[in-house]
């Protein structure tokens, strides 16, 4: 691809005192991108969403989001960087003592500035995207757990943002469920016209909504190709991942863990 990526984590290190986790990882995601990140539990996936968002500096590399080189970025102007990203967080993130609509509302008056009207229509209108409309007075609470996935789905479309994030976006939910947000995902991302990186270890759910797959195994990028051509990739490794069986370079080889995930 010619064009500039919208993100690019460029030679990416990042230690943790004498853990490495990234280890010279190069990514690319280009608009329009639904990229799944693929790799085991405490591989640095997640890690890699905290950098793009600012909340972590690599050790060495660069962040860059289109231009703008995120870890380089005042604190003024990160929060203006963050209020282009939609973050869903692993376990929906909602607070506790906030209804719905409070808890919709949070991410506007905390980086935005709109009237109460303004954020009192894009509540309504981002509820009724991922079909919890009527909820607004409700407490999380109340809710089970595949519709505060989908209360923190219409939290992430708040800021209008040109990127999502997600976290482990079926953790916790049942097979039914899981495919409804699956759905619910593409339908969203293509309705609004954003670009969705989604962290996962769930193959059939990654290869149900991505339309580019990578995989992250000991600090670097072993694999990044289109869903089917990621399927049949002779890498021992993807295979392995992919297919799931006990034997094979994953299981004979100790992987980075990353402590903070």
């Amino acid at each position: 691809m010619s064009e500039t990526p919208l993100v690019h984590l460029e030679n990416i290190k990042l230690r943790f005192g004498d853990k490495t986790v990234l280890d010279g990882m190069d990514l690319k995601i280009f608009s329009g991108d639904r990229l799944a990140i693929l790799g085991q539990s405490g591989g640095g996936k997640s890690t890699m969403l905290r950098l793009i968002l600012g909340i972590l500096k690599p050790t060495s590399g660069v962040v860059r989001y289109r231009h703008l080189q995120v870890q380089r970025l005042s604190r003024s102007k990160l929060n203006l960087l963050r209020s282009r990203i939609g973050m869903v967080y692993q376990y929906s993130a909602l607070i506790s003592s906030m209804t719905v609509r409070e808890n919709l509302a949070l991410p506007v008056e905390e980086l935005g500035r709109k009237p109460k009207k303004e954020v009192d229509e894009l509540i309504k209108e981002n509820l009724a995207i991922v079909g919890m409309s009527g909820t607004e007075e409700k407490l999380p609470s109340e809710l089970s757990g595949g519709m505060r996935k989908r209360v923190s789905l219409a939290r992430a479309l708040m800021m209008q943002p040109e990127l999502i994030l997600f976290d482990e976006p079926s953790a916790g939910l049942d097979p039914v469920i899981s495919s409804v947000i699956d759905e619910l995902i593409i339908s969203l991302t293509e309705k609004t016209n954003t670009t969705s990186i989604i962290v996962t270890h769930e193959m059939e759910s990654a290869f149900k909504i991505a339309t580019r797959m990578a995989m992250l195994y000991q600090g670097k990028i072993i694999e990044d190709a289109a869903p089917e051509r990621f399927r049949a990739s002779a890498n021992p490794v993807v295979h392995q991942f992919v297919n799931g069986t006990t034997e094979g370079p994953i299981t004979e080889t100790p992987s980075h863990a990353d402590p903070s995930e």
